[in-house]
């Protein structure tokens, strides 16, 4: 029972330290980044969807629960490498980074083959580089915390309100928009 008890709540944990990370990082970028009038550009435009369509708000938040729950998949096997022993999130943030930022398998902007395979000017290359850091050292900050103080109540109730409030928060936006 315990060993099930002890899944669910590194699930739990991943989930929404990734989907407040993301959400956190995705505000920053779109407010101080200017991601709207970016994402209009011609060179974006031709691949990237208008932050104001519907889906973009969904996935800003409800969609990033699935994705949180991928990621606790993916590490998995290497829980207790990251979350246990002495600097595992600094690990896990290196990881992070080389393998979603530096090394995707496709020609991603700012990767490695996005540089060699793509027509996308540099500028544009590592204009997500700001929010990318971000992301991650949000969401190693909060996997810090909720590791730190696993047994404090803050640390149960507080996750489960921003939950709720970002989940309505992207639901409505994607039914006003």
């Amino acid at each position: 029972m315990e060993k099930k008890y002890y899944l669910v709540k590194y699930f739990w944990q991943i989930i929404y330290a990734h989907t407040i990370a993301y959400f956190i990082a995705g505000i920053f970028a779109m407010s101080l980044m200017n991601y709207k009038e970016l994402f209009a550009n011609d060179i974006i435009s031709s691949f990237m969807r208008s932050v104001d369509e519907p889906i973009i708000v969904l996935g800003g938040t409800v969609l990033q629960i699935i994705r949180g729950i991928i990621i606790a998949l993916i590490i998995l096997p290497l829980r207790k490498i990251f979350l246990e022993e002495k600097y595992g999130l600094i690990k896990l943030g290196l990881i992070i980074f080389g393998f979603s930022y530096l090394s995707t398998i496709g020609p991603g902007i700012g990767s490695f083959e996005g540089y060699v395979y793509t027509l996308i000017p540099v500028i544009y290359q590592i204009w997500g580089l700001p929010e990318a850091l971000i992301y991650i050292g949000l969401f190693i900050g909060i996997l810090f915390l909720a590791i730190k103080y696993k047994h404090k109540i803050i640390m149960t109730i507080l996750p489960i309100i921003l939950m709720v409030f970002l989940s309505l928060m992207g639901i409505a936006g994607f039914l006003m928009a």
